[in-house]
């Protein structure tokens, strides 16, 4: 049972390089205002200036989204890729308060 899921995530370690880039937008579908990070947001309505971020794009490495600012909340598991709307990421609103890299898995 634990098998699967524990291969995954070493799979993903030895992919996770160093780089880490990742695109919020306050629409759906890649629209509306976009800000491209490199680091952690501890606060996205301080750094957006929008509580929800409705479309994500990780480019490169491997994030957690975060309901509420100070990586509070429940959380999101982002590999990379492009997500076109905040159902895709499994939530169930586009409130997003923060986000971080994962450095380790």
């Amino acid at each position: 049972m634990f098998g699967p899921t524990l291969e995954a995530y070493i799979t993903m370690s030895k992919q996770s390089g160093g780089s880490y880039k990742i695109r919020i937008y306050s629409r759906p579908d890649f629209k509306g205002q976009m800000m491209e990070l490199c680091d952690d947001c501890e606060s996205t309505h301080e750094s957006f200036q929008c509580r929800s971020i409705q479309s994500c794009n990780v480019m490169e490495g491997y994030w957690t989204l975060y309901e509420h600012p100070g990586f509070l909340g429940r959380q999101y598991f982002m590999a990379p890729g492009e997500y076109r709307k905040f159902t895709e990421w499994g939530a169930a609103c586009a409130t997003i308060g923060s986000f971080r890299r994962i450095a380790e898995f």
